[in-house]
């Protein structure tokens, strides 16, 4: 009951995080930060745009509240959009099967790269939008179109959700999930076809380089290491509290974490990287 109660807890909060926001702006809403500025030119230092990728049952714009600001600040290009609609619209995204997510975001960059003329762009990612990227890179062309992945909250291998998908599973529940437009709920157990056809050899690919960072204080991508990919001359792979003893952040609280914008501003120029500073930050396992 324990374990129900927090599942149920993060996912409360994820949908009630959706709701607040888009009351005031549309999940569809351009922000006036420079972030989705179509006008928008890469600079020498930062050429290629960033394309930011929700979670699953968030949307482009609560998602990237804290980070996308930053990185706009820092002297990058920003982009984002709200991927995988179904029942709920723009309001909880990444619901639909990830392999359709996937396409979605192969003609989005595609729509990034036109409007900037950048030959190749970066990718920023939270939980599914780390897993959906990944599959646009290994079977979507994306490798030949992506220069840095930079993932956080990881998930390649799917997720037991602290036992209630293997709950699910045993119950035969799954078809549930997807009738109630949730494909990318049954994409994640593990064991499912998608999961078996992304790690069908290794996840990351030659071509753009992948950083990947886990928190353990993870209760919804269980176990955490899932997020962990294999060793290979283009891989990191990063446990937060390996760099940061002091951040007990969870799954939900990385989205806004500056741990975790330090790190990622650290890998998309590592060139121009700063010291990194470990700030104390929790969010109390969520």
């Amino acid at each position: 009951m324990a374990k129900l109660r927090t599942f149920l807890t993060v996912l409360l909060l994820s949908v009630l995080a959706s709701t607040t926001l888009t009351t005031t702006a549309s999940a569809e809403t351009t922000p006036s930060s420079g972030w989705n500025n179509w006008s928008c030119r890469p600079s020498t230092e930062h050429p290629e745009p960033v394309v930011l990728v929700h979670g699953m049952g968030a949307n482009h714009w609560d998602n990237f509240l804290t980070l996308a600001p930053t990185l706009r600040a820092n002297g990058y290009c920003v982009y984002s959009q709200t991927y995988g609609k179904t029942l709920l619209g723009g309001l909880a995204g990444g619901l639909a099967p990830m392999a359709d997510s996937a396409a979605e975001l192969s003609t989005f960059v595609d729509r990034v790269r036109t409007a900037t003329g950048a030959a190749k762009v970066d990718i920023v990612g939270h939980s599914e939008g780390t897993t959906v990227p990944a599959y646009y890179m290994k079977y979507l062309g994306g490798a030949a179109k992506v220069d840095d992945f930079v993932g956080f909250g990881s998930n390649f291998k799917g997720t037991t959700l602290n036992g209630l998908a293997t709950l699910a599973e045993a119950l035969k529940l799954q078809g549930l999930l997807t009738g109630v437009g949730c494909g990318a709920c049954t994409d994640y157990l593990p064991g499912s076809a998608f999961l078996a056809k992304l790690n069908d050899g290794p996840v990351a690919v030659p071509g753009p380089t992948y950083t990947s960072i886990v928190t353990r204080y993870d209760t919804v991508v269980t176990p955490y290491t899932s997020g962990l990919l294999a060793p290979a001359p283009n891989v990191t792979n990063i446990v937060l509290q390996d760099t940061c003893g002091l951040d007990s952040a969870g799954h939900l609280g990385l989205a806004i974490d500056p741990n975790i914008a330090q790190l990622v501003l650290n890998r998309l120029g590592p060139e121009g990287s700063k010291p990194f500073r470990c700030r104390p930050f929790t969010t109390l396992g969520i």
